[in-house]
């Protein structure tokens, strides 16, 4: 088997799987949004990922017969694969020994963190296959000393802004790699050079001229002379400089588009003001390095919690640790261990810069990210009003779940030479993630598979024409975007995200299209909800508030509400209800003909069908929330109106 052979047989392999277990549609969390982005040429959430957004655009007209859905999911899988297919011909080509190489990048994207994002529309998918792109030719510039080599590292580096940031994770390790010749010789002049363009492109991303400034002095430092140091050609820094000022010019894309106003127009960076807010990220609160938001020893203990999900997680699709599943890992740690010793006996160079990418992702992630609690960690022995995260973030470490695959597919090879067994039963070792993962990660399981378009679906189709339609967060609003944009489907409905609602730059998006707010309107979440709420009203539009929002909030917007399938709509003056729901709250009343027809269709969808086991609780919340009309038509009993508080918010 030769290096080249080794590379494409593990990104073949792994596109394999990744279209076996591929999202035939929409899923839960940013996919649906990033689909209707793509769809309208849009701008998603800060930072905007314009980069993603027009690739996604391209891929899909590419692959015009696939549902549109489904071709974005596959823009993942083939971003992965191509990233294994990488790290295998690199170590395989470091090591010259191409089984090597090939149980590297197999075990490195059967990592479960990884599989997931290979099998949605998830940004994270391309961030990855451009950071694994960076090492590779930065290691080719490092060993050959081409500058063309340097200037693509360079490039492939500075698309963290218009792509994502989270690239900048392998910039240690492309520096070093770029820096470090082999055999002693170093090329600081290059190292220089790809450091100033780490610090440019994190000013940028940060919006901090002072850093932006600083990066490019660095670069052109890198071209002057210094005792005992070769300075770079002026040619190759020019051509660095150009790949800093190609790559950022993707951010107009941005200013462009949102000229146009797409459908999907988070923040209007129609100004380079607002453009700068979305890049910046200025709509979140965004932690610096300190104070910590949670104890250090938590946000590191919350990587192991995260590292146990990697191997095996089919052994127990749940966020608490059985015996079995600790075991494969610590197993698959200790191959780690071996295939890391077997990388420094084999190639030095490349064991110091997986060293370094294994602590950039995880430390220095943690460091950097200053993350609360992950969402299922450390209830039960840290304090109950300790702040969690929205969702666990395992995705924000995979390149140190990378690093470690790569050793533990290493290590697989060795034991089984080392004990006297064929090559092939290393592979078949290195591959074990891969069974053992499977069910867990397999995004074409039922009912989970169609369970964030059938609950999308489900709300528009309770609401009448025209309704302005309040919804509780991402759950619930991206999926009906997904199908408003990309399906055509209930365009008149007009969604009311309720949390952006803080925002600025949304006030003057319903001013501006559905005119439900006055250009200057000011106040809270709440209150311009009830602005929104009156304005629907006294232009003769239904209110309806879905069944996920909090009966608190629904109930500043309005007091007279008819539960009708998945959504409280506002009740008419003489409205043809079943009020035997008045025996617990005086506000809700029941209309019993469509929870009987809602009832009858969700049992027909579900068949009977169970939820598999999940990590992420999301899929199991929405289940239920599927039973919301038949809840309602139950008689009354104490265990019945728990699940219409805690699941419909009934009161």
């Amino acid at each position: 088997m030769t290096e080249r052979r080794a590379g494409w047989i593990a990104g073949g392999g792994l596109l394999a799987i990744y279209i076996a277990t591929l999202a035939p549609g929409v899923t839960f969390w940013d996919a649906g949004e990033f689909i209707a982005a793509a769809h309208s040429l849009g701008i998603p959430h800060p930072p905007g990922t314009p980069l993603f957004v027009v690739a996604l655009n391209a891929w899909a007209r590419l692959l015009w017969f696939l549902p549109f859905a489904t071709a974005t999911n596959l823009f993942s899988a083939v971003s992965t694969a191509s990233a294994g297919a990488l790290t295998a011909w690199s170590i395989a080509r470091a090591s010259r020994l191409p089984w090597l190489g090939l149980a590297a990048g197999i075990t490195a994207g059967a990592m479960t963190s990884v599989w997931q994002n290979a099998t949605e529309t998830e940004v994270y998918a391309a961030s990855l296959v451009v950071s694994i792109a960076a090492i590779v030719v930065a290691d080719l510039a490092g060993r050959s000393g081409e500058r063309r080599w340097l200037v693509l590292a360079a490039y492939l580096l500075a698309l963290a802004v218009p792509l994502h940031l989270s690239v900048l994770v392998a910039a240690p390790v492309v520096v070093y790699l770029v820096s470090d010749r082999g055999e002693g010789t170093w090329d600081l002049a290059a190292g220089a050079a790809m450091l100033g363009v780490a610090v440019c492109v994190l000013g940028v991303g940060r919006l901090s001229i002072g850093l932006a400034v600083v990066g490019l002095a660095i670069v052109a430092a890198s071209a002057m002379r210094f005792p005992r140091v070769r300075p770079l050609e002026l040619s190759a820094a020019s051509g660095i400089a150009t790949a800093l000022a190609v790559a950022g010019s993707a951010l107009l894309i941005m200013l462009v588009r949102a000229r146009h106003d797409p459908a999907i127009n988070q923040a209007d960076p129609s100004s380079l003001q607002q453009l700068a807010y979305v890049v910046g990220r200025r709509q979140y609160d965004l932690p610096g390095m300190w104070p910590r938001q949670a104890p250090v020893w938590l946000q590191l203990a919350n990587w192991f919690e995260y590292a146990d999900w990697q191997f095996a997680l089919s052994f127990a699709p749940t966020v608490i640790p059985t015996v079995w599943r600790v075991l494969v890992t610590i197993a698959f740690a200790a191959l780690g261990v071996v295939g890391a010793r077997r990388q420094w006996e084999l190639d030095r160079r490349g064991w110091r810069a997986y060293v370094l990418l294994f602590a950039c992702g995880t430390v220095g992630v943690a460091a950097y990210l200053n993350m609360k609690a992950g969402a299922s960690f450390g209830w039960g022995f840290i304090p109950d009003g300790a702040r969690h995260e929205a969702r666990d973030r395992d995705y924000f470490f995979v390149l140190g779940f990378w690093a470690w695959g790569v050793w533990a597919g290493m290590g697989a090879v060795t034991v089984a030479r080392r004990v006297g067994l064929p090559v092939v039963a290393g592979l078949v070792l290195a591959a074990l993630p891969i069974a053992l993962n499977w069910s867990a990660v397999n995004r074409r399981s039922e009912p989970e598979a169609s369970l964030p378009r059938e609950v999308a679906l489900a709300l528009l189709d309770s609401l009448p024409p025209r309704t302005v339609l309040f919804v509780a967060g991402d759950n619930d609003t991206y999926p009906v975007w997904y199908l408003q944009q990309v399906e055509g489907r209930r365009r008149d409905v007009t969604v009311i995200t309720m949390p952006l609602l803080g925002a600025q730059w949304y006030g003057r998006e319903l001013a501006r299209r559905e005119h439900l707010l006055s250009g200057g309107a000011q106040g809270d979440m709440l209150g311009l909800s009830k602005q929104i709420a009156g304005s629907a009203r006294a232009s003769g539009r239904p209110v309806a508030v879905a069944v996920t929002v909090p009966a608190f909030d629904r109930n500043r917007i309005g007091h007279d509400w008819t539960v009708s399938r998945f959504a409280y709509l506002e009740r008419a003056p003489a409205p043809t209800t079943n009020n035997h729901l008045n025996s617990f709250t005086q506000v809700v009343a029941v209309d019993t003909t469509a929870n009987a027809d809602a009832a009858a269709r969700v049992a027909l969808w579900k068949g009977g069908r169970t939820l598999h086991g999940s990590v992420d609780p999301v899929h199991d919340y929405f289940f239920s929330v599927l039973d919301c009309p038949k809840l309602v038509l139950q008689p009354p009993s104490k265990a019945r109106l728990a699940s219409l508080d805690s699941t419909c918010n009934l009161r």
